[in-house]
């Protein structure tokens, strides 16, 4: 597949990545190389191959999930930058 400048342009722009000029020719070189590597893999025969849909067969361990209450409210503010009374206070998000 042969690739032009502007098709790198809008690759460009849909990545939202800015190109230098000076490079737009290393980089179209580099992708047709890309491509063609790409295009190897239609020579090879897959019909025998079982696709693949874990990467992994590990099992996940689960645990049961409980609420643990380990501090108290004085010990939860104890580290706050700022608070009031009993809870905390945060900056103003909304106007």
């Amino acid at each position: 597949m042969k690739i032009n400048r502007e098709t790198l342009q809008k690759l460009a722009h849909l990545a939202r990545i800015e190109i230098d000029p000076s490079e737009e020719k290393g980089l179209i070189k580099d992708m047709e190389q890309i491509i063609s590597w790409v295009e190897k893999l239609d020579e090879l025969d897959t019909g025998q191959v079982k696709p693949i849909t874990n990467m992994s067969f590990e099992v996940n361990a689960m645990r049961e999930d409980t609420a643990q209450n380990t501090l108290t409210r004085t010990e939860a503010l104890k580290n706050a930058p700022d608070r009031s009374g009993d809870f905390f206070k945060v900056p103003k998000v909304l106007d």
